[in-house]
């Protein structure tokens, strides 16, 4: 392991997602980044959120325009952490809204699970997380739901909350197939909600640098009855290029017991 260790360089990424699984440290500057990220619980998922945001706070304009908020550096971030984790998951409403693809494609590594959250599993076949490329699909559906459109996509099936499926639930049933790493990339409702339910360990938000005034913010939580109840977590900072890479650690605040995953 020293040899190995020996021949790596700051900027070598190409070993990092290998190493992390094995339990190995990292380089730097992916140590420092992706380290918090090697050790799993005893029990459940590691579960990291992420969110590219303007300085004030929003995730898209006005129109509903997310494109191009965050530059080459956040997208790249996004990419390893998708070549570091086991399953990407996303909502039903970030599929209709922007298509994603949720591959590895910005940098060296492996494309995790793709994940989507659709209670009523009415997405197209044609949505591009579906494409059959050999990497698994997974549609988490309420147990009434009919089956997915896309052949070859495995339907989670959960019971549901008033339409809604529990983040605890999900992440349960995503422990129980063996996706220890979790990646919560999307959208706002969704990552909103996993943090309500303190259902993140982690949560990375990478900031460009601009304001664009009246849109939709990355973070939808309920209300506090006053300054004194805020949150406060432990953060670090790391610049990305222009971006800022903050890296909160919600695990003080995560759930302990996750509950049985459902059949």
């Amino acid at each position: 392991m020293q040899d190995l260790a020996a021949k790596e360089t700051v900027d070598d990424w190409a070993r990092v997602p290998q190493r992390l699984r094995a339990g190995l440290p990292l380089p730097e500057p992916w140590e420092s980044r992706f380290g918090a990220l090697r050790d799993l619980p005893a029990v459940g998922c590691l579960t990291i959120g992420q969110l590219g945001q303007s300085v004030d706070g929003r995730i898209a304009t006005g129109a509903g325009r997310a494109q191009f908020i965050n530059g080459a550096q956040g997208l790249s971030h996004l990419h390893r952490l998708r070549a570091l984790v086991d399953a990407v998951v996303v909502g039903a409403g970030t599929v209709r809204a922007d298509d994603p693809q949720l591959t590895v494609r910005h940098c060296t590594g492996p494309s995790p699970v793709r994940v989507v959250i659709d209670p009523s599993g009415r997405l197209p076949a044609s949505a591009r997380l579906f494409a059959d490329d050999g990497v698994p699909r997974l549609a988490v559906v309420r147990r009434d739901a009919d089956a997915p459109a896309a052949r070859g996509v495995e339907a989670v099936r959960l019971p549901d909350k008033e339409g809604m499926l529990e983040p605890a639930d999900i992440i349960a049933a995503l422990s129980a197939r063996g996706l220890r790493r979790v990646l919560i990339e999307g959208g706002a409702h969704t990552l909103s909600r996993f943090v309500a339910a303190g259902c993140l360990d982690r949560l990375h938000v990478v900031v460009a640098p601009m304001i664009l005034g009246d849109g939709l913010s990355g973070l939808r939580l309920p209300p506090l009855g006053c300054g004194n109840a805020a949150r406060r977590v432990p953060m670090r900072v790391h610049p990305l290029g222009e971006e800022v890479l903050l890296d909160c650690d919600l695990s003080g605040q995560s759930i302990q017991n996750l509950r049985e995953p459902h059949a």
